[in-house]
């Protein structure tokens, strides 16, 4: 762009288009993320409460064998400007388990680093080798047990952090942009709050694909919230 802008700029422009409902981005690399971009988040109405900042990894030994260009200080530093500016937010992340030359401690790295943050969703790896690339031709692979057994680890824990990040919307009036049917019950609506979570309401597709409606949070599932619609919401 000439005069050169920011990321955040963007935001903020885009945010400001009359009749915009939500603005959602996809994924921020913490190595380019700027904490510029929290705060305009926090400053847009529009902008979604929601951040995808994949890690990857707990280690700062394994990033840099990565390549990622990040440490796991810049990553907690992101995650406390969220949280500060922006504490309802959701968090959610990319995790590979396995790169060559992962020890079980770097590997316990991770597994603290999940802790800390308690990610609202992870989307969970075993390292395999692709083809052209440097760690592919390493000597220093991790067995395949191994990478299994650390993978089903980041799952069991990944599962009690989601569920108990979509507890606390149990009784709340959210705000769900509906998005498409519920495939497996026709007769209700597939939609998502500004957390990204999923939200299941009885409802007329063909009268609220697209709208933003007021749904009561009656119960919390893992991956999955479903609710009551109380009315159209005040954007409407």
């Amino acid at each position: 762009m000439i005069p050169k802008r920011k990321f955040s700029d963007l935001l903020r422009t885009v945010g400001a288009v009359p009749g915009l409902k939500r603005l959602r981005f996809v994924t921020s690399h913490p190595r380019y993320m700027s904490l510029g971009v929290i705060d305009a988040v926090a400053e847009t109405p529009t902008a979604c409460l929601n951040f995808h900042i994949p890690p990857q990894s707990g280690s700062n030994e394994i990033l840099a064998a990565m390549g990622r260009g990040h440490t796991r200080e810049k990553f907690l530093q992101i995650v406390e400007r969220i949280r500060d500016r922006l504490p309802d937010a959701a968090i959610t992340a990319d995790i590979i388990v396995g790169f060559p030359g992962e020890t079980e401690e770097q590997f316990e790295d991770t597994l603290r680093l999940m802790e800390e943050v308690k990610f609202d969703s992870v989307n969970t790896a075993a390292y395999s080798p692709r083809p052209n690339t440097p760690a592919a031709i390493w000597e220093n692979q991790v067995n395949d047990d191994a990478k299994q057994e650390r993978l089903q680890k980041i799952n069991r824990l990944n599962l009690v952090h989601a569920a108990e990040k979509r507890s606390r919307m149990q009784g709340r009036t959210e705000e769900v942009l509906v998005e498409e049917r519920n495939v497996k019950l026709p007769t209700q609506v597939m939609g998502r709050t500004t957390h990204g979570y999923i939200v299941y309401c009885d409802g007329e597709i063909d009268q609220l694909r697209g709208k933003l409606i007021n749904v009561e949070i009656e119960e919390c599932h893992t991956y999955y919230l479903k609710g009551t619609m109380v009315g159209m919401a005040e954007k409407e």
